[in-house]
């Protein structure tokens, strides 16, 4: 009876903790994904490493968290059977039950993860743009973006270009560097094989980083600016609404796959003639994507007369996450986006996994209000048309016609579910740092930390005058939803 009565005051006890702050608690591990953890806990015990989440310490607004859409994420989507497309496509974009993305990245014409080289208008010398046309992604990218939109008719998308139409280069092809006999391009640890592909790129019409390959002439500049605004109408007749583009991905990267490089001045230039271009139609024009940890290329964009009428915020991937602080510091207004991922080598392992939230917290604690993955799905191998092997949120094994979900998409959502548009991170303090922290436009809290360590660790993390001490399982990543009364 004693025993009885004991438990019925630890559930009455547990029951009154829920409705004083209501905490929700998710972990990840190596061998356990997304996994619903019990009530802990809430008596301060010393000696513990401590966090403390200093929700009166706002820093910057958070837009969302997204993936990319490309042809071949729809393409591996379209081996498994219509049921679990859906599934995966209601897992990643219906608010509430997923991943909760809100905010996705598209590209303008071929990418490195296309079924092959396009673009909208081949033609030569077609500057007024008579022979647009986006027939190749009713095929591919406007079944993919639509087929999310169902889920989340509030989504929203940007778009970039990695080359322009190959005429308007002065290599005129879509490439920037040849693959024949580049031992650049072979790298296990890069998932990097591309013996025996040929882009047709012979060596002397390569272009190199510091270079305009896109003609530098008054005429191309206004072609493309068309180019870009028949893209975004092209894609409202769709109903795909396309609210912002950045003018070229990777600009300083001569690549075997679709790639243009541009100095910065040129890109200021080619801006003058985009910015008025497209915000007739309401589109917003960002500088990027940045791949360098050069911060003075944006400088040049910002400080030139024309083009920094336009330019609303800033992209940075790869080694652009060496510029971001700068940037941040220097320009604390700016809109900044993460825009994509780093790509992994295809293992999909919890090793870069661990590396990703490395990542992360890097750019969210640098001053980034959007984060996004790169490839959405692959087929298992991860393998892109020039050779490459990359990760993926999904993996689609093409034999059993079957997926998985991998660990970056269970870290991607450790943040994404939780975290909603329009909150704000907030500065942590203490003896423990490895955490990133925000304060929901509902005033609920989120703490996503890392026990990095083989074992078990308790922590302490302290909130007001609410202190809360998890023991993290080694190697997880934790999740905590704090919902204060009143």
């Amino acid at each position: 009876m004693k025993q009885l009565i004991a438990l019925h005051v630890l559930i009455l006890l547990v029951l009154s903790l829920h409705a004083q702050t209501n905490i929700q608690w998710v972990a990840t591990s190596p061998t356990e994904q997304w996994k619903i953890q019990n009530i802990f806990t809430t008596a301060k015990v010393s000696g513990l490493p401590v966090v403390e989440i200093e929700v009166n310490k706002l820093q910057q607004r958070i837009e969302g968290f997204g993936t990319c859409f490309n042809e071949l994420g729809w393409t591996s989507l379209n081996l498994l059977s219509a049921r679990d497309r859906e599934s995966i496509l209601r897992e990643l974009f219906s608010p509430g039950v997923g991943a909760n993305f809100t905010i996705c990245r598209m590209p303008v014409g071929a990418n490195d993860f296309s079924r092959n080289w396009y673009s909208y208008n081949e033609t030569e010398g077609d500057f007024e743009m008579k022979n647009f046309s986006i027939a190749n992604d009713l095929e591919t990218l406007v079944p993919f973006i639509k087929n999310a939109l169902k889920y989340n008719s509030s989504l929203r998308i940007w778009a970039s270009p990695w080359s322009p139409p190959s005429w308007m280069k002065y290599n005129h092809h879509y490439a920037a560097r040849s693959a024949l006999g580049n031992s650049n391009f072979q790298s296990e640890e890069w998932g990097m094989d591309m013996r025996g592909i040929s882009n047709g790129l012979t060596p002397d019409k390569e272009g190199k980083e510091g270079t305009d390959m896109f003609i530098q002439k008054e005429k191309y500049y206004r072609a493309y600016a068309l180019y870009f605004s028949k893209f975004i109408e092209a894609y409202r007749k769709q109903k795909v609404n396309i609210e912002m583009v950045m003018p070229q991905n990777e600009f300083n990267s001569a690549q075997v796959f679709p790639s243009c490089t541009w100095t910065a001045a040129g890109l200021a230039k080619f801006i003058s003639y985009l910015g008025p271009q497209v915000q007739q139609l309401g589109v917003k024009v960002f500088f990027g994507t940045m791949e360098r940890e050069n911060a003075k290329l944006l400088d040049t964009i910002l400080t030139d007369q024309e083009s920094s009428k336009y330019v609303k915020g800033a992209g940075f991937q790869w080694a652009g996450k060496g510029a971001i602080a700068v940037i941040h510091k220097k320009y604390p207004e700016l809109t900044l986006y993460q825009t994509e991922q780093e790509c992994g080598n295809s293992k999909n392992d919890w090793k870069y996994c661990v590396y990703t939230w490395g990542l992360m917290k890097h750019y969210l604690t640098n001053g980034a209000n959007v984060y996004t993955y790169w490839n959405t799905s692959l087929k298992q191998g991860g393998i892109s048309t020039w050779g490459w092997k990359q990760n993926s949120l999904v993996s689609v094994d093409t034999i059993s016609k079957t997926y998985k979900y991998n660990y970056e998409y269970y870290l991607m959502k450790h943040l994404s579910h939780f975290v909603k548009p329009g909150a704000q991170r907030v500065a942590t303090s203490g003896t423990f740092n490895n955490v990133l922290a925000f304060i929901n436009p509902d005033k609920s809290v989120v703490v996503v930390v890392q026990n990095e360590s083989d074992t078990d660790k308790k922590l302490q993390i302290k909130l007001g005058k609410q202190t809360l001490s998890p023991l993290l399982k080694a190697n997880s990543f934790n999740t905590f939803l704090i919902k204060q009364k009143g």
